[in-house]
């Protein structure tokens, strides 16, 4: 498959999402419209090293299609790396970025005939915002979905109100928000206790994960071993 072109990206908006969390919305001003589906992503190219190879950043596209041609995108703040410092302390509104995508292949299949559980744990939640925004636009049938998101503390949940409105406004939607490291009134742990109980009969399901790779090689292995197919398994690693 040939590679996509670059395309020239402007940053429009900036917002802080929780404290080390922000979204930027991007517009491809040569694009009428910048189409995608849900759970792509785009590589941005950074001026941070010589190597080109060096200088790519991927990020999933949190927002979802409306046939426009601005896209957003949610990025967590690794002190330790050299794409997000730059992002967060050089980026302002009206700065370029050179991009290529829509890419990637972790999109939902329709029909959406057997229950759905996403799993995710920080900014792993990007491409599940997409897919379930698309869900309610478009009217896509489908069966129960489960969202299971694992954070810290409930001040890096991202989204919060927005997927507890989603809850109520798309039959079928769960959202269930896990905190590994806080008391409250929603769920504590890690995100394997809980989609090991909404698993535990083996009814039909597919799974997608999205997050570290630490969390997703578990779960993989986690719910192969509760006998499901691996085939039934789809996920993107971050980092």
């Amino acid at each position: 498959m040939a590679l996509l072109p670059w395309l020239v990206g402007k940053v429009i908006r900036i917002e802080n999402e929780t404290a080390d969390t922000r979204r930027f919305w991007i517009e491809v001003p040569e694009l009428a419209s910048f189409d995608f589906i849900p759970g792509q992503f785009v590589t941005l190219d950074l001026p941070i090293h010589e190597k080109p190879n060096k200088r790519w950043r991927s990020y999933s596209i949190s927002s979802w299609p409306d046939g426009s041609n601005i896209f957003e995108l949610v990025i967590v703040l690794d002190k330790s790396g050299s794409g997000t410092p730059y992002l967060f302390n050089e980026i302002q509104i009206g700065t370029e970025i050179p991009l290529r995508g829509p890419q990637g292949v972790f999109t939902l299949k329709e029909p959406l005939n057997e229950d759905h559980i996403l799993i995710c744990t920080g900014t792993g939640i990007a491409p599940f915002r997409s897919m379930i925004h698309n869900i309610k636009n478009n009217n896509i049938p489908h069966k129960n979905i489960y969202l299971v998101f694992g954070c810290r503390t409930k001040s890096t949940l991202l989204y919060y109100d927005e997927m507890v409105q989603l809850q109520k406004d798309v039959p079928g939607f769960h959202y269930i928000p896990t905190l590994s490291r806080e008391q409250w009134s929603g769920h504590t742990g890690y995100v394997h206790a809980v989609y090991e109980l909404l698993c535990m009969d083996k009814k039909p399901a597919t799974f997608f994960l999205c997050g570290w790779k630490g969390m997703i090689d578990e779960a993989r292995n986690r719910i192969a071993d509760m006998g499901y197919d691996k085939k039934l398994i789809h996920f993107e690693i971050y980092g």
